[in-house]
């Protein structure tokens, strides 16, 4: 089944959605952004007669862990993208709706929480964060002509299950980093999520190796190979070196992670470019 067009496979996809997403909902956990910020730590700004954000204020978290919950704000506020990518290659009507309208829902409920964290705690400038924001949103990820031509169905899946994947193994560093009670319930409750979210997206490019495994293969690698650290792609983020040791083994990570769910290892009967392909997948998880 390795000759079907771009419609057939996105058909063999949808064919998979009721039974992947009853999954989902099986693991996913309802929860509120609101009841999880400290809002009796906040006070007015400036403009309704407060006080501004000062740098030499108390800070409630070390630098680099500040760095870091803005590094994955700015990457949950860009969301948007992702939606869109999903929405070129799938109908955002019918059975597609469920998936994209039910990752979007949920993930928007990151950046909801954490930019509420920031702002009440003041843990950052939130001018300096919304300035980041305004243009990092607006520039977006792949979001040129490219993108329609060079990336169908299973590049996205790819891409979203690499994103989530390395979301995870950002917020797992950053919870084992933190000794702050009311971040870590924040992160870990994004970090059930993300975890939901990447088998969700794993679970599609499964469906993938069935329906068309050349090009299954094709799109993991392309994701991997493309991966960027988190706050990489935002400009003028700042010193990447302060979150490092967040990022650090990300790619292993997120390599090993596939390698296992897709059991990649094991993959036989590719031509000589996809097996290639594999191996360099391969080679990136460290094996």
């Amino acid at each position: 089944m390795n000759d079907l067009t771009q419609d057939e496979l996105l058909y063999a996809l949808e064919k998979a959605i009721p039974e992947i997403m009853e999954e989902h909902h099986a693991a996913a956990e309802a929860w509120n952004p609101h009841d999880w910020v400290p809002w009796d730590d906040g006070r007015n700004f400036a403009f309704l007669g407060g006080v501004d954000f000062d740098p030499d204020q108390p800070a409630p978290l070390p630098a680099d862990a500040a760095a870091a919950v803005l590094a994955l704000l700015l990457t949950k506020d860009n969301m948007p993208s992702y939606h869109r990518l999903m929405a070129q290659k799938a109908s955002i009507f019918g059975a597609w709706q469920q998936v994209i309208g039910s990752w979007t829902a949920e993930d928007n409920r990151h950046s909801i929480a954490l930019r509420d964290y920031l702002v009440v705690s003041r843990l950052v400038d939130p001018e300096v964060a919304e300035n980041l924001r305004l243009h990092h949103v607006t520039k977006g990820k792949l979001q040129s002509p490219v993108s329609l031509t060079d990336y169908q169905i299973l590049d996205v899946m790819a891409l979203l299950a690499v994103h989530e994947l390395q979301c995870v193994a950002f917020e797992e560093k950053l919870l084992a980093d933190s000794d702050n009670e009311v971040l870590t319930a924040i992160v870990s409750r994004i970090l059930h999520d993300d975890r939901v979210q990447a088998k969700t997206f794993t679970n599609f490019l499964n469906a993938g190796v069935d329906a068309n495994i050349s090009e299954l293969v094709t799109a993991v690698d392309k994701a991997i190979s493309e991966m960027e650290l988190i706050g990489a792609d935002v400009d003028n983020f700042g010193d990447l070196d302060l979150i490092a040791k967040y990022n650090a083994d990300a790619s292993t990570y997120v390599a090993s992670t596939l390698v296992a769910d897709l059991k990649l290892q094991s993959l036989g009967g590719l031509s000589d470019k996809d097996e290639t392909a594999r191996l360099r997948i391969l080679a990136a998880a460290g094996l």
